[in-house]
């Protein structure tokens, strides 16, 4: 054990050494390493810290919530031209499938629609995301109220003029005022506040409760019908638990086929969507991304490996009669590969090091500057300092073999 404790040390030595003397050398090679592990890891980082944002932000809805529309959350083999003649879901539909359809826990019928602005007297805010719906929408998604109420079911059948708003929009109409009770306007009508949500932030996709308000969809649907096309209206279904997802599924089929009149030989003119769906359609895209970051970085490391290689058998040259003295006191072939290897690992460590530091600013950086929580992992951090030691290895064995292998006579000569 003090053998090696000892190689490791002037290994340590050596390396140090390489890089005090031949600088740009040493710097200009190690540049490869440093790159491909800077490459990698970001990457991963990215593809991680993204994961667990998208992961944050749908944590207190249940992934088999289903979206059912005229729109795919995905791929799909309908042609586009089909899915454009595709009929939006109607709220008869909704009620209709609320009525008849087992298995369900809560049924919403949303719109989702473009941004707005919101006046309060002098005080304007604008692009507010505008979320109507049914009051079984805040049983759905997790809401969390921080004055006043939510709408009921009676507010909501009947469309009464009340709304819900985010936190950021009850600053910018109300500062530092109390909103409830308020009469705010918004498409040119008066609602009056009944309630604030608590500040959320904001979640991957951009989206945020903060900017937003709710209000009854049927009063929306009082002043604009059922096929105005600035809005897309839909379902939203939470299953109850332990439901067969697979099964809710094609009986939402069947009845929803059944209530539009499809033939058996008609395709679906909707989409059931699973949010478990798109989150392993996400986790797709994201290990995509991390085959493409690990083909692009290998190249890097591929390189980067061969410039420890270079200055491996250059310090081998260089040192080539301090080799042969060593051997001729006595010191193994064993004592010398182990040396260089050591060497050629820390070498590689500096650079692989270098890379995942680079790493850690730009996570901070982005952290602070885009609000969005930037992670390098502990897993990432072994996964980089385990390719710059395997670097190391694969491209110092050669050297180390050849050092190792050198007559002492011949070396001692050599340096003569």
């Amino acid at each position: 054990m003090l053998l090696y404790i000892r190689l490791l040390k002037e290994s340590l030595s050596f390396a140090l050494n390489a890089l005090r003397n031949n600088k740009l050398r040493t710097l200009l090679s190690l540049l490869g390493v440093t790159i491909g592990i800077f490459s990698i890891i970001a990457v991963l980082a990215a593809v991680d810290s993204m994961k667990k944002n998208i992961e944050s932000s749908i944590s207190g809805m249940d992934k088999n919530t289903i979206y059912l529309f005229k729109y795919s959350f995905g791929p799909t083999d309908v042609e586009q031209w089909k899915r454009d003649q595709f009929p939006q879901v109607k709220y008869e539909e909704y009620q209709y499938l609320k009525r008849n359809l087992s298995g369900v826990d809560q049924m919403s019928y949303n719109m989702f629609t473009r941004n707005e602005s919101i006046k309060y007297g002098d005080n304007i805010v604008t692009s507010i995301r505008v979320k109507p719906s049914t009051n079984e929408f805040f049983d759905i998604e997790p809401f969390t109220i921080e004055k006043g109420r939510l709408f009921n079911e009676s507010e909501s059948n009947s469309g009464v003029p009340v709304i819900v708003i985010g936190s950021d929009v009850a600053e910018g109409l109300f500062e530092t005022n109390d909103p409830i009770g308020k009469q705010i306007r918004l498409y040119g009508q008066r609602f009056k506040v009944i309630g604030v949500l608590k500040k959320q932030g904001q979640d991957t996709f951009g989206d945020s409760n903060d900017i937003a308000v709710f209000f009854p969809v049927n009063f929306l649907r009082k002043m604009y019908g059922d096929n105005n096309k600035s809005f897309t209206p839909a379902i939203l279904i939470k299953p109850e638990k332990g439901i067969d997802i697979e099964e809710l599924k094609a009986e939402l089929t069947q009845k929803l086929r059944s209530y539009r009149g499809l033939k058996p030989d008609d395709i679906n003119n909707f989409f059931i969507n699973v949010l478990s769906g798109f989150t392993d359609f996400i986790e797709n895209i994201t290990g995509q991304m991390n085959v493409a970051g690990w083909v692009l970085s290998g190249f890097s490391l591929l390189v980067g490996g061969f410039g420890i290689a270079n200055i491996m058998f250059v310090s081998v040259k260089e040192r080539t009669n301090l080799i042969g003295i060593q051997k001729a006191l006595g010191a193994k072939n064993k004592f010398i590969l182990f040396q260089f290897l050591f060497e050629a690992v820390i070498l590689s460590l500096f650079g692989g090091i270098i890379g995942m530091f680079l790493v850690w600013l730009i996570a901070i950086v982005l952290t602070y500057a885009v609000d969005f929580d930037f992670v390098l992992s502990f897993t990432n951090v072994l996964i980089g300092s385990g390719l710059a030691i395997f670097i190391g290895l694969i491209a110092g064995i050669i050297p180390a073999i050849s050092a190792s292998r050198l007559d002492p006579v011949e070396a001692i000569r050599t340096g003569m």
